[in-house]
């Protein structure tokens, strides 16, 4: 403990002056230069000041040890991802955080606080609390400050800016790269680069958290990375290795409590067979997702318009219009015009092709291109055009598209 600062903070709390605190311990300037700490106090001074403010010794080193108990618990709560018992520990710190400040955890505490934001997901809070870290920068030890670079790239991943996520995570792993080996680093690491479509070194950073995570038995940590790398197998058309992924996650989500985790999975299983051409598997797993989403938002709006677009490739017509209107009402309302540009594009399809087809190139493609869209989403849809201008006889127009895909 910093016990010249705690020994001000107490005295200035309980109203009692420098004077009155000194009184038969030691004179004033020495009791001053002992706040700054700008002395080194031998211990008894110590103990009878602190017994003058009725504070024991012994009760100043518990709480450092308690302190240093419940930040390293807190730390190994996050990492395995134990979101109640995350918040149990939390609370706990909120309890002692007025000593924090005069132990040598004041900075590790703010950092994992600045963690906590971000595991919670209020990202304004974290914004303020990053803010308020840049003007203590300067006083950070090497492993304070590789924490909070890393959790500044953490921070731009929730904000959608995975660019510059993967740029300092390239760099945390060239400059700190014993510390970056860590299971959370690599997964976060992948997960920017999924994010970047660079499936290849998704899939590699992702190996190499899933072995990380198993060693440490890490097992929510383990669904989640395998998520990922369903996803990325996935994208790089690894089929048989991304529904191994998808089928151990609904095994396991379930013994693990982590049934949230089911309509994402559904879903991803339902893209998957989407690919693979097997529609009446991929509609069966999109319907499953939908069942069991608790709120209509955008992933509602993402696995509604996947059915809508599924019931179309099938024939089904009828059930195919009543996802897409649904969709462009839901659409409208949550303020996403992708969705209502792509289920007016096949509302128009089913009545008039001509139409239909016009509105994709016009309206949908354009959009799409200017948005910076997945190429995947966009390889779709090129893909259609070109057929259609195929079909056609338009052997230009159907080479135009068939060139985008490449």
């Amino acid at each position: 403990m910093e016990f010249g600062a705690l020994i001000k903070y107490y005295r200035t709390q309980r109203g009692i002056t420098q004077a009155e605190l000194a009184k038969g311990i030691c004179s004033v300037p020495h009791l001053s230069k002992i706040e700054n700490n700008s002395k080194e106090a031998n211990e008894e001074t110590i103990a009878l000041l602190l017994e003058r403010l009725q504070i024991s010794m012994e009760e100043m080193e518990e709480n450092e040890e308690k302190i240093k108990v419940l930040i390293r618990e807190f730390s190994n709560r996050i990492n395995f991802y134990l979101k109640e018992e995350i918040e149990e520990t939390y609370q706990k710190l909120k309890l002692i955080e007025h000593l924090i400040p005069f132990s040598k955890y004041i900075y590790i505490w703010e950092l994992y606080k600045y963690r906590y934001l971000l595991f919670k997901g209020q990202l304004d809070e974290a914004e303020h609390q990053k803010d308020l870290l840049y003007k203590q920068k300067k006083n950070f030890s090497q492993h304070e400050d590789y924490l909070f670079r890393y959790y500044n790239a953490v921070f731009l991943i929730l904000k959608g800016q995975f660019k510059n996520a993967d740029d300092i995570f390239d760099t945390l792993y060239i400059d700190n790269e014993h510390e970056a080996a860590s299971g959370e680093f690599l997964y976060h690491r992948a997960l920017a680069k999924s994010s970047l479509e660079q499936s290849g070194h998704a899939i590699h950073f992702g190996k190499l958290a899933l072995q990380m995570f198993m060693n440490q038995h890490n097992f929510i940590r383990i669904l989640h990375t395998l998520m990922l790398l369903g996803i990325n197998y996935t994208n790089s058309n690894i089929y048989e290795e991304a529904e191994e992924c998808f089928q151990h996650i609904i095994r396991n989500a379930k013994l693990l409590k982590e049934e949230q985790l089911l309509p994402q999975i559904y879903h991803n299983m339902g893209h998957l067979q989407f690919k693979m051409k097997h529609l009446n598997e991929s509609l069966f797993y999109y319907e499953k997702s939908l069942e069991l989403q608790p709120n209509i938002n955008q992933h509602y709006l993402v696995t509604l318009y996947s059915i809508g677009e599924i019931n179309y490739f099938l024939g089904a017509k009828e059930k195919s219009i009543e996802c897409f209107q649904e969709v462009n009402s839901l659409a409208k309302d949550l303020g996403v015009k992708k969705f209502r540009l792509l289920s007016e594009y096949y509302l128009l399809l089913m009545s008039s092709p001509v139409k239909g087809y016009k509105y994709l190139e016009l309206k949908v493609i354009p959009f799409l291109e200017e948005e910076n869209e997945s190429h995947e989403d966009l390889t779709h849809y090129y893909k259609m055009l070109a057929d259609y201008y195929s079909e056609k006889g338009m052997a230009l127009e159907a080479v135009n598209y068939l060139n985008k895909i490449t």
